[in-house]
């Protein structure tokens, strides 16, 4: 089955190149005009993968990316942008996009990222033996159920949440290099994937603080620590 792209972008000339050449390398296009036809797109079908324009007439990128999340957190986001502003960008990736593309670029630049993107996103076997049921201090975590519990509360994790944890779950008290969970999960240690990578470690660090003897510490100019603070 080919993977099922939804494209939405206003430029009319833009989105018919972007799903005549996409649909040419095997890829099943959807072509929408505006934020709005796009919600009603990704509500009514599934997709392997989405890629937004950010400025549009009715509703901006930003505004469907936060729709899409509130439905699916998994399903990848490309944005396409003429503006590469860092905050604009660190705003994307905290929205849950996966990719940041400034017009004008290129149709192979984008083909091989939708690529790379779709490769990691598929699910793989366990490369070691994780266990079932991980406790640590008061936390109990299911790796294959991508759900954590705390003293206060049950969390469903995101797919990239459930990876680092996994991460930081086999390598209590010892440093976590940056380089190697980019590239374990991200595929890449580029700065764009570390901005993502700050973001969701940013959220694990809120479902930890109901175990106060669990901390993720930044180890400047390697990466981070889960530590277990014995009293």
């Amino acid at each position: 089955m080919k993977p099922r792209l939804l494209i939405v972008e206003d430029d009319p000339n833009l989105g018919e190149i972007l799903s005549e050449y996409l649909a040419l390398k095997g890829y099943d296009t959807t072509l929408k005009r505006d934020g709005e036809e796009g919600g009603v797109a990704f509500q009514d079908s599934e997709f392997d993968l989405c890629i937004l324009d950010l400025m549009m007439p009715k509703k901006d990128g930003f505004t469907l990316a936060k729709e899409i999340r509130k439905i699916d957190e998994d399903t990848p986001i490309i944005f396409l942008t003429a503006k590469s502003m860092k905050q604009d960008i660190i705003k994307g990736f905290t929205i849950g996009a996966d990719d940041y593309m400034t017009k004008p670029f290129s149709m192979e630049e984008l083909l091989l990222r939708i690529q790379a993107i779709l490769k990691r996103s598929v699910k793989k076997e366990e490369e070691a033996p994780f266990p079932t049921t991980f406790t640590l201090a008061g936390l109990t975590y299911y790796h294959q159920e991508n759900r954590l519990i705390t003293p206060q509360k049950e969390i469903n994790l995101t797919t990239k949440e459930n990876e680092l944890l996994k991460i930081f779950f086999e390598n209590v008290n010892q440093t976590v290099e940056r380089s190697m969970a980019l590239k374990r999960i991200w595929k890449d240690d580029s700065y764009f994937n570390a901005r993502s990578m700050d973001v969701y470690i940013a959220k694990i660090r809120k479902y930890l603080q109901d175990e106060p003897s669990l901390k993720i510490l930044t180890i400047h100019g390697e990466g981070f620590k889960l530590v277990e603070v014995n009293d």
